[in-house]
């Protein structure tokens, strides 16, 4: 008689049961991979601001001041280039600043304006890519995004009949050196992460009067009305306008400012008047800082230090952290 050898396999209960464990297991892993990675993309996003940070130093030390958020001519209108653009060069990019005519505008210069500056993009940013501009006269015409604005201040940002500028670091015809920090490097911000691709509000010419108080309450702020771009905020790293490269602290980061249009909502910047699109209109603006970051904020200090804020911060703190010469003399981050 010919012996028979059991041939011996998994039932198919026990190959339900190893699949039922491999998926726990999975499971139990991936938020483990996702949070490493969301924390390498945070670093690397510190390490951006930064190198902004002792590019900014750099720059002082060369010129004696730190770089205007903007040249706008009183009683003219222009463009102008942003602080990004001009700390090209501590940033080891002097090649594509060289290929700046200071002269023109950068809306006729898009070999700059299409440049990706890999330092100007936070590795979280889901939108990192150019924007087609149709309005310019040469089809192939776009700009690339950036996600570290500078600060313009609380609320007010320029009013070009008296050329004066806000409560920041950077102002439209600034020359503000370390001095001017009057509340000390370490106590004033610099930088701040912003997100690309933004919708906001601009030139509803409200309000238009010097003093005007800092509205207390994003819909004090959608009430001004304007008209709304959809999704073109901080996508022009070459324009000095504080939609495009800087930020506010009116409201602390990540606060939304919820504006409907059309059956849709969208979470808005705000501009009350283009700098340099007219000599008259004072520039108020609302522009948050925001990040894809859980729970906050990277924001670099004058003094070069960056810390991750989180978007509990109470807003006095934030909005005293915005201003250069408030007399806030206490460190938050101690």
């Amino acid at each position: 008689m010919r012996s028979r050898k059991a041939k011996r396999a998994f039932t198919l209960v026990e190959l339900l049961v190893v699949i039922a464990i491999i998926g726990i297991l999975v499971g139990l892993l991936l938020p483990a991979v996702q949070a490493a990675r969301e924390a390498a993309r945070r670093m690397s996003c510190s390490n951006n601001l930064k190198q902004m940070g002792l590019a900014l130093h750099n720059y002082h030390d060369t010129f004696r001041r730190f770089p205007p958020g903007g040249f706008y001519e009183q009683g003219m209108q222009s463009d102008s280039w942003s602080v990004q653009a001009r700390i090209l060069p501590q940033l080891e990019q002097g090649n594509l600043q060289s290929l700046i005519d200071w002269g023109r505008s950068y809306g006729l210069q898009g070999n700059v304006a299409r440049t990706r500056v890999s330092t100007y993009v936070c590795p979280s940013e889901v939108n990192d890519r150019l924007r087609p501009s149709p309005k310019s006269h040469d089809a192939d015409f776009a700009y690339y995004p950036l996600n570290y604005a500078a600060n313009f201040g609380e609320w007010f940002i320029f009013n070009p009949i008296a050329n004066l500028g806000g409560s920041g670091v950077f102002l439209p015809n600034g020359r503000l050196g370390m001095g001017s920090v009057v509340d000390g490097t370490s106590n004033t911000l610099a930088f701040a992460e912003v997100k690309a691709f933004n919708p906001y509000l601009r030139d509803g010419a409200r309000p238009n009067s010097p003093n005007v108080a800092t509205p207390t309450v994003p819909q004090d702020v959608v009430s001004l009305g304007g008209d709304l771009k959809t999704n073109s905020g901080h996508t022009e790293w070459v324009d000095s306008r504080v939609h495009q490269s800087g930020f506010t602290t009116t409201f602390s980061p990540n606060t939304q400012m919820l504006h409907e249009q059309d059956g849709q909502v969208y979470d808005v910047d705000f501009n009350s008047f283009r700098e340099g699109k007219s000599a008259t209109n004072i520039t108020y603006a609302a522009v948050t800082s925001r990040s894809y970051h859980v729970g906050g904020v990277n924001a670099g200090l004058c003094d070069g230090s960056v810390h991750f804020q989180s978007s509990s911060i109470d807003l006095s703190v934030w909005r005293a952290l915005g201003s250069r010469d408030g007399g806030e003399v206490a460190s938050v981050f101690r």
